[in-house]
């Protein structure tokens, strides 16, 4: 199974599509329905609320719209001039993370939480994330596979 896209719900598809589309820098036509924008092997999709509305599933307190998107660039830092000027709502400045990323979160148009980060060179290689993990938690994660060792 792969993740092939991501869908924000929202009351204006064009306003946050044309946001996303600025971030990422791509060329993309807007209508007011639905929109799917390219990033990468996955992409970002944008519906209006009354197309995703299902009766059986009823809504409540106990059903969360909350999503965070998470977006890996080459270096956060030559990123952030250029997302400040979107006029974004600043969560988090660029930090370096304890487990050795570098990131920098904000809120989109609509409100959704948005993370741009970049790995460490030493994290490029396969599982030095989880390694890097365990050493804070005091684990060891080494040659364990699936959510366990994330």
């Amino acid at each position: 199974m792969k993740l092939v896209q991501s869908r924000m719900v929202t009351d204006d598809v064009e306003g946050l599509a044309g946001f996303y589309a600025r971030l990422l820098g791509v060329p993309v036509t807007l209508n007011e329905y639905y929109v799917e924008i390219e990033a990468g092997p996955a992409s970002v999709g944008f519906s209006r609320r009354r197309f995703t509305e299902y009766a059986e599933d009823g809504g409540g307190p106990d059903h969360r719209d909350d999503i965070v998107l998470d977006f890996l660039v080459d270096d956060v830092d030559a990123e952030y001039p250029r997302i400040a000027a979107l006029g974004v709502q600043w969560v988090l400045p660029p930090t370096t993370q304890p487990w050795g990323t570098r990131s920098m979160v904000f809120r989109d148009p609509g409100g959704n939480l948005v993370s741009v980060f970049s790995r460490a060179a030493e994290q490029a290689e396969p599982g030095r994330i989880a390694s890097s993990l365990g050493k804070i938690v005091g684990v060891s994660l080494e040659g364990q596979q699936g959510p366990a060792a994330l």
